[in-house]
This record gives structure tokens, sequence and C-alpha cells, in this order.
């Protein structure tokens, strides 16, 4: 069975199982005239993420797709059905603010050149499957590596209610220079192998692009700041790729068009250039200098580490040599987040999964916290960071009243072993489970 074939399997069971865990639809697609589902969550404990404890017992009262209380006990309607998790841990649903859901693990560079992007498309959207029920409930697509605007339709066939699949931010292409980190750079330039990007060389080139993907439906705008990134005599090195002024066009285009602007940007002067332009979040951000740390704590600018893919890409390199090299990126850049989260630097959770299995991520939240936060730092700057930068800030990421239904149930503490995030046991999303 190719992977195709197998994927088309997978993603049938995906759709029946999705239509079971939806026999009643949300009330938010429901008739006007028909009455919200009410629903009671029942658990041993409840995070309250912004103060960092938990509440016990914990309690949830869903309206529909709304939180209508919570507690240790709340309102028992008539109408009421009482879900009892047991000895579980209620939460928000995870975000993930760095994921490629058109990627899978394998040669990447020859995803574009060996699959069609309606096969990737497919695996896509068993990817975003994939990080439900994992208990990710809202993620943002960091770029489809070449399949264009794609994840406009994984993201709209989710919100219609088609496919199963967490909230999505999605960006189209990432916006590249030519030569730059994705055209394609290790293969035959006469060959005319299509690059991971959408290229732009200019200001105005930018400008238009950006117009292009918003038509598209990008909620947002993806550009590669640095790169490729090499280490010499223990040193990272950097190359930037757009200037400090190219990038105040693509931001100041960006906000005249209601959204923001995120950097793949590795290390300086390409994070500088980034941060003075006011971009939304500085991705990977391996090595920052003081003057780049300062700025983004003084404009609320999120470093988004990424660590989970390093530690995927150096325990399956090909090599001794490129895993050791691995390896020395991660020692690096352990060192400088524990710099900058001394400087101050707002940090969000992102692991870039896509070349990784989708669906374990939540492997970022426990090396952040192996790294140097305290797991409740981490659970808010997973889930009260991400949702500000995913623009639903009052909406997801906290168990509060008047909050997206998006709730979790996890097999232990995670104030005090943050690896219970990788042991979810029930979803909701949107006030419908999709497990329990």
């Amino acid at each position: 069975m190719n992977r195709l074939t197998a994927a088309a399997s997978v993603l049938l069971i995906a759709f029946t199982v999705n239509a079971h865990a939806q026999s009643a639809p949300p009330a938010a697609s429901s008739s006007v005239n028909a009455a919200p589902t009410v629903t009671i969550l029942r658990a041993a404990h409840l995070l309250d993420v912004e103060k960092g404890v938990l509440v016990s017992p914990g309690e949830v009262l869903v309206r529909g797709n709304r939180i209508a209380e919570v507690g240790s006990t709340v309102a028992h309607p008539a109408t009421a059905t009482v879900l009892d998790l047991g000895d579980l841990t209620l939460m928000p649903g995870l975000i993930d603010a760095h994921v490629h859901l058109f990627l899978h693990p394998g040669a990447e560079d020859l995803q574009t050149v060996e699959e069609s992007v309606p096969a990737r498309t497919i695996l896509a959207a068993i990817a975003a499957r994939d990080d439900l029920l994992a208990g990710f409930t809202a993620e943002r697509d960091m770029g489809t590596e070449g399949a264009g605007s794609a994840d406009t339709a994984i993201r709209n066939a989710i919100d219609a209610g088609l496919i199963p699949g967490p909230r999505l931010r999605v960006s189209g292409n990432a916006i590249d220079i030519t030569g730059g980190h994705e055209d394609a750079i290790h293969f035959n330039p006469e060959a005319r192998v299509p690059g991971n990007a959408t290229y732009a060389d200019s200001a105005d080139e930018i400008v238009k692009v950006m117009r292009q993907q918003r038509k598209q439906g990008a909620d947002f705008f993806k550009l590669y700041q640095t790169g490729p990134d090499r280490m010499e005599n223990g040193l990272l090195l950097t190359p930037f790729q757009y200037t400090r002024a190219e990038l105040e066009v693509a931001v100041a285009e960006a906000a005249r068009m209601g959204t923001r602007v995120a950097v793949h940007a590795t290390g300086e002067p390409g994070a500088l250039y980034a941060a003075q332009a006011g971009v939304a979040s500085v991705d990977h951000a391996d090595q920052l200098s003081p003057q780049t740390m300062h700025l983004m704590r003084e404009r609320h600018i999120y470093a988004v580490p990424t660590f989970a893919i390093t530690e995927y890409f150096a325990a399956h390199a090909d090599t001794p040599q490129q895993a050791e090299r691995r390896r020395a990126m991660q020692a690096l850049h352990a060192t400088e987040f524990k710099k900058q989260l001394a400087a101050g630097v707002p940090m969000a959770v992102g692991s870039d999964v896509g070349p990784f299995p989708h669906g374990t991520q939540a492997r970022e939240y426990v090396m952040m916290a192996e790294y140097g936060m305290s797991p409740a730092d981490v659970l808010r700057a997973g889930l009260i960071n991400g949702a500000r930068l995913l623009g639903w800030e009052g909406q997801i990421g906290q168990l509060r009243p008047g909050y997206l239904a998006d709730v979790i149930a996890v097999a232990g503490n995670p104030l005090v072993d943050i690896a219970a995030l990788t042991r979810v046991r029930f979803v909701m999303k949107d006030g419908a489970v999709y497990r329990k």
C-alpha cells in the first residue's frame, strides 16, 4: 500500500470518526429555533492557566459551543448531559503557533516534486485530524511549502464541519527571495524544480504577493528572513534575506489589511530588522542580540522557539556528522533561550511539526520546561500568548465563561509534570466531542 492509498483509507476513517463524534451538530450550525445542547464536564481537577493552579474537583458547563460556567461546581440544568471524566485534569485545548500541515516525515524538499497538491491536501487533512485528536484545538499553519493556498481549503472544510481539525490561521506559501532559504537550492538549477515558497525580491513584489495571497484566503503572512544557516567555529551564521525597509513595507501592508507578519528568523541581523519593522513573531529565534531582545520585550513580539523539530532531525539524521551539527545547534539554542527568558522576551509555543509526525508535538511544551521555563509559564506561553498571537484573545486559551468550548482532559497534573500534555484522553472543540 503506497502513502496516498494509506492516506485515503485513514481519511475515510477520520470522516467516520468525525461523523460519529458529532452525532448532534454544534450549536453554531444548528437551526435558529433549536435549543443549544447543554453539557457538563466533570473531572478530578481543572487547570486555571492564568493563575497556574488546579481547582479540585472541576466542572465546566457548556451551552452550545460556548463555556457558560467554570468552577468546582456549576449549575446542573435538567437538560444537561454529564460527562464524568474521572481522575483527569480539565484544561483548555492546546495551541501550536507553528505547524506545517502539508509536510510529513521524509525528504522535505522532494515533497513538492514527487507529490501533487491534491495528494498533499489529503495528507494535510489527515494531519489536521491527528493534531486535533492529540488535543490541539487551534494552530497557525506557517506555510504550505509549495502547495499554495491549499491550506485555505483545509481551513474552510474544518470550519464547515466537513472534516475534523483545529481552528486554523493560514498563510498559504511563505514568501522568500530568489535563491533563498526554500528556493530548491539543492537541485540542478536548469531542471526548474519548483520551490517551496512564493518569491518576491523587492518591496513592490512583496506587496503584490501579499495581496494575491490575501485574495486566496491567507489570514496572515510568513516571510523567510534568514537562511541558509551554518555553524562555523561554534558561531551561528544566519544571512538575512529582507532589509528592514522591505519588512516595514510588508508590516504596513499587512496592517492595512487588518493582519500581521510572522518571520522565520534564526539569528542576526535578520531578527533585529524584523523586530524593528514590528512583526508579530520571530519564529525559531535561535540567537537574538540584546537590542533585538529589548525591542521584542518592549513591542511584545513573540519568540517561537521550535525545539522539537531540531531534536527530531538530530535523532533521524542521515550521518553522524549531521546529527552532531543538529545537537550543537540545539545546545546553542537552549543556552540562548535562557538569555531570552532572563531578558523578558515574550514566548509562544510552536513546534514546527510536519517534518516530524503530527499529533506528537506536545513534546515542544515539555522541552521548553526542560530548557528553563516553569510548567506554569510554558502553559501561559502556549495558551494565553498563543491565543493572542493567533488573534483569538478572549476566545480560546483559558476555561472562562463566554470562551469557545475548546476543552481537553489529560492524565496527570501539568503544573507538576508537563508531560501530562502527551496523555490527552478527551477532546472537545467548539462544543463537539471528538475524543473520549
